[in-house]
């Protein structure tokens, strides 16, 4: 009996992924097979496995297949080897499922349970040339036919054909992140080496707007509007979430159906509104810390622009500015004034939620900031950036009840706050001589299909007076990187030759180029109308299509591994575009004297790091130096302890000597600087200063990384 039930609890835990699929995508052939073929395998080598090699297996399998659960319904895609982090830091896991809110809350409970159970219940092993020869038909037989299964419905999503763990072990052997790879540089087509304002303009002269306002939504897709929706050729049917009331709040919008974001993460996000630019194809260091190399690109990015001609700029967040240094990034860009969750002194939250400030508080404190610009008198741009439908979703749990999923339920809050503050703004006239657009930095995906997770939302509302009425529907591909010139466009200001794009305010007669890497494929458009994929796993498809974003064509045809090189060269050479040749040192600065309050707790490393020096890379064989100096403004009377930590993919590094950091009272301060040596290349690299005390202040006046190549 003890032998039966340890058996079954361990049987559990190795087919639960496919007991899910089976039980809602019973039509995923690939995906059941690839499920059953990693669990067999995963059962026979825990039967054999002793006492103490079964519990770290078993617990790395099950919090693998339930934290890849978690992520694929957040972003709608699996873990890849660059973002293991995700995964194995506990801050971050703490954070993003605070209070135990998970979005698949049966199968987390049955994945892990299962696998407790299964440690807990005695099993005697079982011989290991059984093991091994349930292993060899496991993945001797099961994946060669998976692999069949794959190519022949190659249509579905990386998801829909891959277990989680067979999916990241192929994008690791495919990347090979051990190999420094490098691609040869590539002949940019014109449409990605320089802006173009060629088209036919929208209206005669100047726009009549006099301010600008841009609106970025945490991770939301064109999707969830129903008028956007249903231009893209999507079934409402296919479509669970909308949001109602943003799409009634603007019945006179434009609106950009075919709109891309071109990758993940916010500030890649934010760097291509704001820059004009493609954010990076891969995980390297965000161009926007590269930016501080290069200060002439930099003052090339729209708040500089707007600045230079007489803006006043301003960048208001929910959430705190420290994580990924966005105050000094947004300040790099041309923002004068930079805001995070610490400016909302008015504006409490009606539930705790870990982020920040949730939509409804966010927009109620934006609405009376921009109060404070119409009364300064002077034309001003303002770009704001939610924060309540980041994971684990900023939703009480009784709101969240009467909805399918906590995602469902947090977009729904975001639909009515983001809906009133745009009535709101009517009412009080700004939108008579101000410039709204309304979109996204990045996209959360859908099941809908892979692709959902590269379509952004794009609304413009613009004052039409003198007859520059604008379109309800636009027609062409456009995207995040096309908003700087947008901008520019409608001003009738000078595009600087750095900025890439197409205006909104333009109609044009040809296709265009257009990129963008989520969900583990590299997407191409081509001015010849031409789609290319290429997933990580190195297969790539192609054929005749009129957009980026879509379910593919008919006549898509699987593709020789050449044009994935030549695209894998496009998207390195657009990623290396802020790259200083020949330059022997980088210098990356995060410290310049902004004040920064502490917690009162340390409660993870993720919300409380004082320093936004993260996902940075180091090539191989290079010496990096750290030079830090701050000042304790604030402090209670025992004073505060310091404390430096380094991270590669959010995993503590021990090998580098870190020096001991003194403990500090009020006025006092510390200066420090520590140098290391990489033999190998590291990437997602992040130094996390951590500090803590009731009413605690502190003043970051330096904190700066030096790269230097140590040459061969």
């Amino acid at each position: 009996m003890q032998r039966t039930l340890a058996l079954l609890f361990l049987g559990l835990a190795a087919f639960a992924p496919a007991g899910l699929r089976l039980a809602t995508q019973p039509d995923q052939g690939a995906g059941i097979c690839s499920d059953l073929s990693l669990g067999l395998a995963f059962f026979a080598l825990a039967w054999a496995s002793p006492w103490l090699l079964r519990f770290p297996l078993a617990l790395l399998w099950g919090l693998f297949q339930a934290g890849s659960q978690e992520l694929f319904f957040s972003l709608q895609r699996y873990p890849v080897w660059q973002d293991l982090h995700y995964l194995i830091d506990a801050d971050f896991v703490r954070n993003t499922t605070d209070g135990f809110k998970f979005s698949e809350p049966v199968f987390v409970l049955v994945q892990l349970g299962s696998v407790l159970l299964a440690l807990l219940v005695p099993l005697k092993r079982l011989r290991l040339w059984r093991a091994l020869l349930l292993v060899a038909l496991a993945l001797g037989l099961g994946l060669p036919g998976h692999d069949q299964l794959a190519q022949r419905f190659d249509s579905q999503s990386v998801a829909a054909r891959y277990n989680p763990l067979h999916w990241f072990v192929l994008d690791l052997v495919n990347n090979r992140p051990w190999i420094r790879v490098e691609y040869s540089a590539a002949e940019l087509p014109q449409g990605l080496r320089q802006a173009d304002v060629q088209g036919r303009p929208l209206f005669a002269g100047r726009g009549a707007a006099r301010n600008v306002l841009i609106i970025v939504m945490e991770g939301i897709p064109g999707l969830y509007h129903p008028e956007i929706r249903n231009s893209m050729g999507v079934a409402a049917a296919d479509a669970p979430i909308t949001m109602e009331q943003l799409a009634a709040s603007a019945p006179d919008a434009m609106l950009i159906p075919d709109f891309t974001v071109h990758s993940h993460q916010t500030i890649r996000g934010l760097y291509a509104i704001l820059c004009g630019d493609f954010s990076k194809f891969s995980w390297d260091t965000p161009k926007a810390f590269e930016l501080q190399a290069v200060p002439e690109r930099a003052r090339d990015c729209l708040p500089a622009q707007m600045r230079a001609h007489g803006w006043s700029t301003h960048y208001l967040q929910a959430a705190g500015l420290g994580f990924m240094a966005k105050d000094r990034v947004m300040a790099l860009t041309g923002f004068e004034q930079v805001h995070g969750v610490e400016w909302f002194k008015k504006e409490a939250n009606p539930f705790p939620f870990e982020w920040g400030k949730v939509d409804s508080a966010f927009f109620a404190g934006a609405r009376r900031y921009i109060q404070g610009l119409r009364r300064a008198g002077k034309p001003w741009m303002l770009t704001l950036l939610t924060v309540g439908t980041h994971q684990p979703y900023a939703v009480p749990d009784e709101v969240a009840a009467k909805y399918p999923n906590r995602k469902a339920a947090a977009v729904a809050l975001l639909d009515e706050a983001v809906g009133r503050f745009l009535a709101q703004l009517k009412q009080d006239g700004v939108l008579r001589d101000t410039l709204v657009i309304v979109t996204s930095d990045e996209s959360h995906g859908a099941e809908l299909a892979g692709w959902v997770s590269s379509w952004g939302m794009g609304m413009v509302l613009a004052p039409d007076g003198g007859g520059r009425q604008l379109p309800r529907i636009k027609k062409g591909g456009y995207g995040l990187v096309d908003m700087s010139v947008s901008v520019l466009d409608y001003f009738e200001l000078p595009v600087p030759l750095s900025v890439l794009g197409r205006s909104f305010f333009r109609d044009y007669d040809s296709p265009r180029e257009m990129l963008s890497y989520t969900t583990s494929v590299l997407r191409r458009h081509t001015a010849g109308n031409q789609r290319i994929e290429c997933m990580d796993d190195g297969r790539c498809k192609g054929g005749e299509a009129p957009s980026i974003l879509g379910d593919p064509p008919e006549t898509m045809r699987r593709l020789p591994r050449r044009q994935g090189r030549e695209l894998q060269a496009i998207a390195r050479t657009l990623d290396r575009t802020l790259k200083v040749t020949g330059a022997a040192e980088r210098v990356l600065k995060f410290g310049d004297g902004q004040r920064r309050k502490l917690s009162q707790v340390v409660g993870n490393d993720w919300s409380d790091n004082l320093v936004g020096a993260q996902y940075l890379d180091f090539p191989a064989n290079s010496d990096v130096e750290v030079r830090m100096r701050l000042k304790l403004l604030q402090a209670p009377r025992e004073g505060v302890q310091f404390k430096l930590l380094v991270k590669e993919w959010e995993k503590d590094q021990t090998d580098i000597p870190l020096p001991a950091l003194p403990l500090l009272h009020r006025g006092e301060s510390l200066e420090r600087s520590f140098s290391f040596h990489n033999k190998k290349e590291r990437q997602s690299f992040s130094f996390y200063l951590l500090g803590s005390g009731p009413g605690a202040v502190l003043q970051l006046d330096q904190f700066d990384v030096i790269i230097r190549d140590a040459g061969p």
